[in-house]
């Protein structure tokens, strides 16, 4: 009875099975492996992002309807005066902008070019031109980007520009005045886009630096 008593008070001792041994030896070697294969949240899109996204939809949207309406004939040039002036851009010029400058004037120059393709919208529906829906997505997509815009011009203190409504005709009597206003309107208007996309990756690390 004494022995068993003593037997019972004695700690006994504890020992892992080999097996469990070894499995707990490997779990540990392959942790680090465990814990780099676990996803990464998924990055979420900056505004500028966004900007230089859409401005990129809109670029392709363009050039669709740049193809399947394709112009034979040579377009009068210089139809509209009013648009933003595009020839005077250049590659060399993105490495210097200025954040609030470009953000405001890219602001101005889309708006304006919205103004001039409602219109465009407007006098098309007397001719049935076969572009209109398109040229609606366009106009909902321009919107869409110049709100987005203005936002981010908000954040950053970029002063809003103000310029003039260009006067345009209230109708085109021909639908081949239609036809010729719609392409160059959409060659100026990829000339845009192009500028705008690049203007926007160029910014992105100026907007960062200041929010």
């Amino acid at each position: 009875m004494t022995l068993t008593l003593k037997l019972l008070r004695k700690p006994l001792p504890m020992l892992l099975d080999s097996s469990s041994s070894l499995l707990f030896s490997l779990l540990l070697a392959h942790l680090p492996v465990f814990t780099s294969a676990s996803p990464v949240p998924p990055r979420r899109p900056t505004d500028m992002d966004k900007l230089s996204n859409q401005t990129k939809n809109l670029m392709k949207l363009t050039q669709e309807l740049l193809r399947e309406h394709a112009f034979d004939s040579d377009v009068e040039p210089h139809r509209f005066r009013s648009l933003p002036e595009m020839s005077n851009r250049s590659a060399n010029d993105l490495t210097n902008l200025e954040l609030k400058p470009t953000l405001s004037q890219l602001h101005a120059d889309l708006k304006l070019y919205e103004h001039h393709f409602e219109w465009l919208n407007r006098v098309s529906k007397k001719h049935h031109h076969p572009a209109l829906p398109k040229l609606v997505e366009m106009i909902r997509e321009m919107k869409s980007l110049s709100n987005l815009l203005h936002r981010q011009m908000l954040r950053v203190e970029a002063p809003r520009l103000t310029q003039a409504t260009p006067s345009l005709p209230p109708h085109l009597p021909f639908q081949f005045d239609v036809l010729q206003s719609t392409h160059e309107l959409l060659q100026h208007f990829k000339l845009f886009c192009d500028w705008a996309y690049r203007a926007f990756l160029i910014l992105k690390p100026k907007v960062t630096a200041v929010q």
